[in-house]
């Protein structure tokens, strides 16, 4: 009997211990169900949109305010499309505030950043970015030092 006891013990932390990794493998990779509530649909043109994935985080003053939903190709001027759903409850973006494509460490992911503007008319549903920042190419700005290129 003690040791039927011992095995279902055991049996148990084992199934314990696989449910702990499977939530944070979901956290980490931002695949965890989260309440969607309430949110606008804002659009960002980039001419390069860098390492951003569907998912990432919308930030403002360093406040995560949403995520991007869906990154395109804008087939008529060749430039990133980027859809960020933002929390409706921020809804008074000024419209002349730039999106800006930051990393998050060294080597850490992309997100955007809103920078805020001070126009007084606010971004609504649908509406696009009017000032974007690329992500930065650390490739291409390597490349350019060492062949002198500094202009660019």
């Amino acid at each position: 009997m003690a040791q039927r006891t011992t095995d279902l013990v055991v049996g148990l932390f084992m199934v314990a211990g696989i449910a702990a990794l499977l939530f944070l493998a979901l956290q980490v990779s931002g695949l965890s169900p989260k309440s969607s509530g309430d949110s606008y649909t804002l659009y960002a043109n980039f001419n390069d949109a860098g390492g951003l994935t569907p998912r990432a985080r919308v930030s403002m003053a360093g406040v995560t305010i949403g995520s991007i939903r869906e990154i395109t190709l804008n087939h008529e001027t060749f430039q990133a499309r980027v859809a960020m759903d933002v929390q409706s409850s921020v809804d008074n973006i000024p419209a002349d505030s730039a999106a800006v494509i930051r990393t998050s460490g060294l080597l850490g992911e992309q997100y955007i950043d809103v920078s805020v503007g001070g126009d007084m008319e606010s971004l609504a549903n649908g509406d696009t970015f009017y000032s974007t920042q690329s992500a930065m190419n650390l490739e291409r700005l390597i490349s350019n030092f060492a062949s002198g290129q500094l202009s660019e």
